[in-house]
């Protein structure tokens, strides 16, 4: 059986961001069956409808080609004042569109995420999920990785060291995976 071609993407751009390890964690803790790949969303413009009404940009479209030719998503989210970071949902507007014809229809996506703060990524992990809702994307919801006071469980390399988050990712990826090989019309009935 060939891997599932997972595509990480990190809602954080700083080169230090505990989110972009947290999907190298993921690249190494994959097994075989899966081979993940880690997209850079810094170069994606605000989405806006009149430069989409006049065609999408050249890395918009690698964006969707990205995506479309990815069998799963891994979304690493950091939380913001309670929510999502903006270039997350910025990336989600434009992979939402068209409407009803999204590449985000019917794709396995996985949700992870760390924080400095207490609360983890819940509150973030639940606006992704909402805005993955309505273009239809299949989300894994459960095992859950929101990582709370994130430098206690990496290393000053950036390597996660948490052996039950390091145990829980590995669950989310297997998870995925199978998520992943389950047709979706499977999954509607």
């Amino acid at each position: 059986m060939r891997p599932v071609r997972v595509l990480g993407i990190s809602g954080s751009l700083r080169a230090g961001s505990y989110n972009r390890a947290l999907l190298r964690a993921a690249a190494e803790l994959a097994p075989s069956g899966i081979e993940l790949t880690e997209l850079d969303l810094s170069p994606i413009p605000f989405y806006d409808g009149d430069v989409e009404a006049a065609g999408d940009p050249e890395v918009v479209a690698d964006l969707r080609l990205a995506v479309r030719e990815a069998e799963a998503l891994l979304l690493a989210t950091p939380e913001y004042n309670r929510g999502t970071s903006g270039v997350l949902k910025n990336a989600l507007d434009w992979l939402s569109r068209p409407a009803l014809a999204s590449v985000l229809r019917w794709k396995p996506v996985g949700i992870v995420g760390a924080s400095t703060g207490r609360g983890g990524t819940r509150r973030a992990q639940q606006q992704v999920r909402d805005a993955l809702h309505f273009p239809g994307a299949r989300v894994l919801d459960d095992p859950e990785v929101a990582i709370p006071l994130a430098w206690e469980q990496f290393d000053a390399d950036g390597r996660l060291t948490d052996l039950e988050t390091r145990a829980a990712l590995e669950s989310v990826l297997g998870g995925l995976a199978d998520l992943a090989r389950t047709p979706a019309a499977t999954q509607a009935a």
